[in-house]
């Protein structure tokens, strides 16, 4: 018999970022208050789960996401550069539709392609990237479950991918709200389900930054 694995792709509570920025992987972005209360409200529902493995991407607000569930498990938080967020060309600006560097003709040639996306790392990369992270989480965790603290593209890319749909999107469609699980169960080495949950509440897939 297969032994059943969990990997959670967690992604991080909200952002204190009051100037509306796309932060990408800047640092010196932490929780907002009430991304703390996400973090620990996760913590929360996750506290009768068998994890046995916490992991994070590198960057602050994820760290600090991770923080309750591991201590609430008595465990360490490991760091894998593979559950960063996507890399963007468009990183410190404003990039809300109409408004900051979208209108200046000086970034347009950055948007000419989509599907790839031309402003930034591309999409089966982040796939690519994002599997390896999850299948040594899932190692690590054999037989029990692990948490992975990333970013609401890498999370919504590597599912896409998952399900076999096309990796390019419209981005006000994705279904991964801040604070949300997205659950791969594997069955051995073979994903067998994959089940979304949102224990914070739903947000708008559309806050600027990730």
């Amino acid at each position: 018999m297969s032994e059943t694995t969990i990997v959670h792709l967690l992604r991080h509570g909200e952002v204190h970022n009051p100037d509306k920025i796309l932060y990408g992987r800047l640092p010196g972005f932490k929780l907002s208050d009430r991304g703390q209360r996400q973090a620990l409200t996760v913590a929360e529902a996750v506290a009768t789960h068998d994890i046995t493995y916490v992991v994070a991407s590198p960057l602050q607000r994820a760290q600090e996401t991770a923080a309750p569930i591991a201590a609430a498990h008595r465990l360490d938080v490991d760091t894998d550069e593979r559950l960063i967020e996507a890399d963007n060309q468009f990183e410190g600006e404003r990039v809300a539709v109409g408004d900051g560097a979208l209108r200046q003709p000086k970034h347009w040639p950055k948007l000419v392609n989509p599907f790839r996306p031309s402003w930034g790392e591309p999409y089966v990369e982040i796939a690519h990237r994002m599997l390896g992270a999850i299948h040594r989480a899932r190692q690590a965790a054999e037989g029990h479950e692990a948490l992975c603290v990333s970013h609401q593209l890498p999370i919504w890319t590597v599912r896409r991918f998952l399900e076999a749909k096309r990796l390019w999107h419209d981005p006000r469609v994705r279904q991964c709200s801040l604070a949300s699980l997205t659950s791969l169960v594997f069955e051995g080495e073979e994903l067998v389900r994959i089940v979304y949950s949102e224990p914070a509440g739903t947000t708008d897939p559309k806050v600027t930054g990730a």
